[in-house]
């Protein structure tokens, strides 16, 4: 029975974690939906966050060394978008759940209600978005009205997301990149000012900028490849479908924020003022709904990893309603904070993800090529014990990040400010936040697990007799 629904081409996503999930997405279907991911109308409203703006929001970098450093940051957020997609494919669980083998399954719920809060955010910001631009478009509705119906829509994708993903690679990508080419053109023929007129100076926090909207992705990136047919295919479509057309987004976005001398609140206007803007950029507003159903379902998901059998239908209609009201109510201002501190949670999680996965217990599974995980080491069940150890080295990447860019949010800033002068640390400008954590993250699990390993071997031989 289970090999048949899995085998049907059209099959949909279970309704709650205790049925198996089908593998039914191909290379192209993952690339157009991470290349859809790409390209966000926060590309192009938040373009001046790789500017590396100061305290009073003036851009540090010229806009060449903005398009430089977020097409670093970019890259190398996509490649770790690769890391967290790979797993997915391989266990065919979702993210949340993979976390039960990193932390065990209790302590998986702290990276999940954490998890929880920020798709939360980042689905009613989504929604703000696409009401702000819509309005951008007409404002002959009233705004409340653009963001109930941004609501509504991207609770109905929710109901079936694996057919709003062959949708999207259908119907969607192309008309996308039509408009992305369209505009390109338009805005190239207009007299652009000086582009390298500024300075280099802040260059990563630029680059950790466009990292940090790559890594918001990570956390979820496992709820739509754990239906993907093979592991290569689910890294190969993340890591480059989504590098390239966030890329190409953010140059734009780039692009129009010269034209309007950095002033980010007109920054759609260049878009709007050239021959059939207006009919271009509704592509760009109707697609970015696929932005708020793919936090919707997430959050949806990542429910379920502390409700297993919660049905996800009635999930995702209770939190389509939800961000809805708080697009009602609040605003986008504080947007690079918001980034910032997503990054500092999640960027050194992934580290200790992909070394324990691909260094430690995932790479024992991979190496016998069997199928139970939890019999091999990466145990993803209800009663996977806890791994402190894993916690640790999760915590020394989240301090790091904390020391070298505590973040915007002034009262958590003025607080690792204190700690800075308290151990006579003075972060560098080459310093990167969101790769020293990373890889100290994972060095510090590869280092805690060999610990560990070694005090098992020393135990064996009693277990033995």
């Amino acid at each position: 029975m289970t090999s048949d629904v899995q085998s049907r081409p059209r099959a949909e996503v279970p309704f709650t974690l205790d049925e198996p999930a089908p593998k039914v997405l191909g290379f192209w279907d993952q690339s157009a939906f991470w290349a859809n991911l790409g390209v966000s109308l926060f590309a192009f409203s938040g373009a001046y966050t790789v500017l590396a703006p100061d305290e009073n929001g003036r851009p540090t970098l010229s806009i060449m060394a903005g398009i430089v450093a977020m097409a670093v940051g970019t890259a190398l957020g996509g490649l770790m978008l690769g890391l967290a997609a790979a797993p997915g494919a391989r266990t065919g669980q979702p993210a949340m759940v993979l976390l039960r083998g990193l932390f065990g399954a209790r302590l998986s719920y702290v990276p999940t209600v954490l998890n929880i809060a920020q798709l939360i955010g980042w689905g009613t910001f989504e929604l703000i978005v696409i009401a702000d631009a819509a309005t951008a478009l007409w404002d002959g509705i009233p705004r409340w009205a653009y963001v109930i119906a941004a609501g509504v829509l991207t609770t109905v994708l929710t109901i079936w997301p694996l057919g709003s993903v062959r949708m999207l690679r259908r119907y969607v990508t192309a008309a996308v990149m039509v408009a992305l080419v369209y505009f390109y053109v338009q805005l190239l023929r207009e007299p652009l000012p000086d582009l390298t007129e500024g300075s280099w100076g802040g260059f990563w926090i630029g680059a950790d900028a466009a990292l940090a909207v790559s890594i918001s992705w990570v956390p979820v990136a496992a709820d739509y490849t754990r239906h993907a047919r093979s592991a290569k295919g689910a890294f190969g479509a993340a890591a480059v479908g989504y590098s390239v057309t966030q890329i190409i987004a953010y140059v734009l976005g780039l692009l129009a924020l010269a034209l309007v001398a950095g002033d980010s609140g007109k920054v759609f206007d260049p878009f709007l003022g050239v021959t059939l803007g207006v009919l271009f950029f509704a592509v760009f507003v109707l697609r970015e709904a696929d932005q708020s159903f793919a936090n919707v379902y997430s959050t949806a998901v990542s429910i379920q990893n502390l409700v297993p059998r919660a049905d996800r239908r009635v999930l995702t209609i209770a939190l389509g309603a939800g961000i809805t009201g708080l697009a009602l109510l609040l605003n986008i201002g504080d947007y690079a904070a918001f980034l910032s501190l997503i990054g500092s949670v999640f960027v050194p999680m992934l580290g200790v993800l992909a070394a324990d996965f691909y260094l430690g217990r995932g790479r024992w599974r991979a190496a016998t090529g069997k199928a139970d995980a939890a019999r091999l080491g990466w145990d993803v069940s209800r009663r996977a014990p806890a791994r402190w150890g894993m916690i640790a080295a999760w915590a020394i990447g989240f301090t790091a990040y904390q020391l070298i860019y505590p973040g915007a949010v002034s009262w958590w800033a003025a607080f690792w400010k204190d700690v800075q002068g308290l151990l006579g640390f003075t972060p560098q400008g080459w310093m990167s936040a969101s790769l020293l954590s990373f890889l100290i993250a994972g060095l510090a699990a590869v280092a805690i697990g060999r610990l560990g390993g070694a005090a098992g071997r020393r135990r064996s031989p009693r277990d033995a007799e």
